[in-house]
């Protein structure tokens, strides 16, 4: 064994000259192309250079927009006036804020400053401004998505550049810190921007479609042309977000569209639509293209009603949802209904509490729980139940609440009036039968900083389905939690709820929280996190259920903006759709056993049955047969 041994380490020791003078050999033969590592970071260092120069040249060639702002819109901060509107809701000369009164009197509502009153648009004046649209929306029609993308790409640039301001005057005017104004009206709209830059043409190129079996020779394929002018409806918890939503979308598809805004955001809609008018003067577009109606109950339906509104897109509750279905019944106008939400988040006994609670906590208090896809209920299995609680009712009880631009406030106001009182109502009933109020709960007289319309961040427990908070969308600074005991018993508690919006399953094990997700009837659900779908511009928005139907967003809702034309054609100049001899009129005996056989032919289940057929369509040509049997009058239908 020594001897071997020794044997195979001279071996070895014997073959080291030779496989250095090969590596040598080797290095000998590529030392021409030896890497210069200094000239390839020169190389690198110039590519990058460049990329930033065209970068920067790219971004200065986007017209830069001057909007003028009021002295109320410049103002940073609250606006401290000695007008301001009562808790009741009435102006101090005794005029208050219904439709009667013919204006919009528009007020801060965490200091109820009066910031103003604009005259609510009449049913003349809304059917005048669709028939502008209508003329605008005709030649916007035509322009090239290079043209759409450069009215985005401004719109977008002056987002970036004015977000203090967009975000000031949103929090005027919906009550909400400026931190949550970053997220719902900035982040969102530019992400919807982005996504519509990135794919939107794509998506509205026409599709190429299979032409099937006997139409082999044909071309098929889908185009998109858009519709004309659609009619949206939003609300007030984000008054920039929910018009540049729909109007970005319009406008790329080629559409013109009328907006109503909520009674409760006319005064940041001002600014905002000033903004989109700018821009539209930056590419030569009409003004005309994108209009804003402000008013109450009857401004709404007089644009739902209207002749040209080609599509309607509301996003409300489902109480007025139903009212606009009813008033676009009239002339068979499509609508889109984006309405309520309760919004569960399942948290397993396996899921990461430090991860969740945060996020928790964000989609229970964002905008003082003002929003579509807020969260309403959270469950919470019964193994780590204690454990959330303890989690975020510290948290909660921290929780600083008043003007938002009056100093560091976790929770603004209430936007609504009136909504407070809703939101305790639903408290009061929820505690007469049984639930347990943790923190918060009660409308409180005085706020430190503020003395408008706050109700309190709130923590709930022992909900159950006989209270009115079980089934009603809250739209408020709860948090309701409840246990659960198994999987399927946290699909029965989301599935049993009238309302289908949006849900959030949280587990340590992907395949479980995805398992979870698959069985609930919700319209969109993320997994490991919140209303990460809402940020996915690629993804549809809608629910299911009385959270409304049809979908804005994504690729279906830009599509949405269009009619779609089914279209075919030859697909060779030379083979181009004869009707044989056989088949023309006057109709032949043997007519249809040829039709038979044609269609066996070529729908038949496998070779066998295509050649069946075959034979079937040889017999009917070369053995026409006689005239076809008559039948008896009194055997026919």
């Amino acid at each position: 064994a020594r001897a071997k041994i020794h044997h195979r380490s001279m071996s070895m020791a014997a073959g080291v000259p030779w496989m250095l003078g090969m590596a040598d050999t080797m290095w000998a033969s590529i030392a021409p192309l030896r890497v210069d590592f200094g000239m390839i970071g020169l190389v690198l260092g110039a590519c990058a250079m460049a990329i930033f120069v065209w970068s920067y040249l790219d971004y200065n060639s986007i017209p830069t927009l001057k909007v003028d702002l009021t002295e109320q819109e410049r103002t940073q901060g609250h606006l401290e006036q000695d007008l301001k509107l009562s808790k009741s809701g009435k102006h101090p000369k005794g005029e208050g804020i219904g439709e009667s009164d013919g204006q919009v009197v528009c007020y801060d509502p965490a200091t109820l400053d009066v910031l103003g009153k604009k005259r609510i648009h009449s049913k003349e004046e809304v059917e005048e401004k669709v028939r502008r649209c209508a003329k605008a929306q005709e030649a916007w029609a035509k322009t090239s998505f290079k043209k759409r993308r450069m009215l985005l790409k401004i719109i977008q640039k002056y987002v970036l550049e004015h977000q203090m301001e967009i975000c000031n005057v949103s929090a005027k005017d919906s009550g909400k810190p400026m931190l949550d104004a970053a997220f719902g009206e900035i982040l969102t709209t530019c992400e919807k921007i982005r996504w519509l830059l990135a794919e939107g043409e794509a998506a509205l190129k026409p599709e190429p479609r299979s032409a099937g079996s006997m139409m082999f020779y044909k071309s098929a394929r889908v185009e998109y042309h858009p519709l004309g002018v659609v009619a949206a409806i939003v609300p007030w918890n984000y008054p920039f977000h929910n018009i540049l939503n729909p109007v970005t979308a319009a406008v790329f598809a080629g559409c013109g569209i009328v907006v109503k805004v909520s009674e409760y955001a006319t005064w940041s809609s001002e600014y905002y639509e000033r903004i989109i008018h700018a821009a539209l003067d930056e590419v030569g577009a009409s003004r005309d293209l994108v209009q804003v109606v402000h008013g109450f109950a009857t401004t709404g339906q007089a644009l739902v009603k209207a002749k040209e509104i080609s599509k309607v897109v509301f996003v409300g509750s489902t109480g007025i949802g139903r009212k606009v279905l009813e008033a676009a019944a009239e002339n068979l106008t499509p609508v889109v209904l984006e309405l309520g939400g309760k919004d569960p988040v399942i948290v397993c006994d396996d899921a990461n509490l430090s991860q969740l609670v945060p996020i928790a906590l964000r989609a229970t208090y964002q905008s003082c729980g003002q929003n579509c896809t807020g969260a309403e209920r959270i469950l919470v299995q019964e193994g780590i139940y204690q454990k959330f609680l303890d989690a975020v009712v510290p948290t909660v009880r921290g929780m600083r609440q008043g003007a938002p631009l009056a100093g560091l406030v976790d929770c603004g106001a209430m936007c609504m009036p009136r909504q407070a009182q809703n939101v305790q109502a639903l408290v009061d009933d929820a505690v007469r039968k049984g639930a347990k109020v943790v923190v918060g709960g009660s409308l409180k007289t005085k706020i430190s900083k503020g003395q408008g319309q706050f109700y309190p961040p709130t923590i709930l427990t022992g909900v159950t389905r006989e209270m009115r908070i079980w089934n009603e969308e809250v739209f408020g600074p709860v948090m309701c939690v409840e246990r659960f005991a198994t999987d399927d018993d946290a699909v029965n508690l989301v599935n049993s709820n009238p309302f289908g919006l949006g849900s959030a399953i949280f587990s340590g094990s992907k395949a479980r929280a995805k398992a979870i997700a698959s069985r609930l009837k919700t319209g969109a659900s993320s997994i490991n996190d919140f209303a990460t779908t809402y940020l996915c511009q690629s993804l549809p928005f809608g629910g299911v259920k009385e959270s409304g139907f049809d979908k804005f967003g994504g690729v279906e809702g830009l599509r949405g903006m269009c009619y779609t034309k089914a279209v075919c054609e030859d697909r060779l100049p030379f083979l181009v759709t004869t009707v044989p001899p056989e088949l023309q009129y006057p109709v032949k005996p043997h007519s249809f056993r040829m039709v038979c056989g044609i269609v066996h032919f070529f729908y038949g289940v496998g070779l066998y049955s295509n050649l069946c057929g075959l034979c079937r369509l040889l017999k009917a040509l070369v053995l026409p047969g006689g005239k076809p049997k008559r039948v008896p009058p009194s055997k026919r239908d």
